[in-house]
């Protein structure tokens, strides 16, 4: 089951490329803040009808959630900003090596303290040898 789940992972990573490569040149034509608009909102209208479909009707109130766990809707802009405008200049390959050195560190950290309700996952050398192999691509491919 793990390894489909990795599978999935990394079909939506791809996704992600996909995203990266579509922004720049969008961001380019209408602007970076209209490009990162039309994204949220095609996709706040696409959650919005599976939400109707598939959604449990039982399930808690969006608005009686803690405010730390909606920080992602802060940080989702954010990040789409930063594709739009990084993506054309440094490339694809680039920008998503770098985000991914980002959140593998970001994450190992998050881990490791079982920050905001994760189940703790102590930072060991494997993973620490993991977080080297990803800097070192970073390095590499910007080197290139």
């Amino acid at each position: 089951m793990q390894i489909l789940l990795v599978l999935v992972v990394i079909l939506g990573g791809m996704g992600l490329s996909v995203e990266a490569g579509l922004l720049g040149p969008l961001g380019h034509e209408v602007g970076e803040l209209w490009a990162t608009l039309s994204i949220f909102g095609v996709g706040a209208a696409l959650t919005f009808f599976l939400m109707l479909f598939f959604s449990p009707r039982e399930s808690p109130s969006f608005f009686s959630q803690p405010p730390l766990l909606l920080i992602g809707g802060i940080l989702g802009p954010i990040y789409v900003v930063i594709l739009t405008v990084v993506t054309p200049v440094i490339g694809i390959a680039l920008t998503m090596i770098g985000i991914l050195a980002g959140q593998v560190s970001k994450s190992l950290i998050i881990d490791h303290y079982g920050l905001f309700g994760t189940t703790e996952r102590k930072i060991d050398n494997k993973r620490i040898i993991a977080l080297v192999f990803i800097i070192a691509a970073l390095f590499f491919m910007a080197k290139g």
